[in-house]
């Protein structure tokens, strides 16, 4: 997930999620890569960009709209993930919803 998305029809959303990890892996590796596999084959889902260095991560997802989100959000698998990022992962996180009404793409 590591690509710069693409521009998608608008309106869509962003949902931006911000963290600071916690000390060693713990597993954490291993579902980030089921998640984004997951996430990439829920309805509405467009495209995802994601980027860490050693402390703070930021992965914006991309979604068609706010019920695919939500129902991301309500995914079994995914509120696993969600309690464990709690107890084991993060230290701190932050999680944005952004209505996307204009976007812009340079390409050489």
């Amino acid at each position: 997930m590591s690509n710069l998305a693409h521009t998608y029809k608008l309106p869509y959303y962003a949902v931006v999620f911000a963290s600071e990890r916690t000390a060693g892996d713990n597993g954490y590796g291993v579902m980030a890569t089921k998640m984004d596999e997951l996430a990439s084959k829920q309805r509405g889902f467009l495209g995802a960009e994601s980027a860490r260095d050693a402390n703070l991560g930021i992965t914006v997802s991309y979604w068609e709209t706010l019920e695919d989100i939500a129902a991301w959000k309500e995914h079994a698998a995914h509120q696993v993930a969600q309690e464990r990022g709690k107890k084991e992962w993060y230290s701190r996180f932050a999680l944005r919803i952004c209505k996307v009404e204009r976007d812009y793409l340079f390409e050489m």
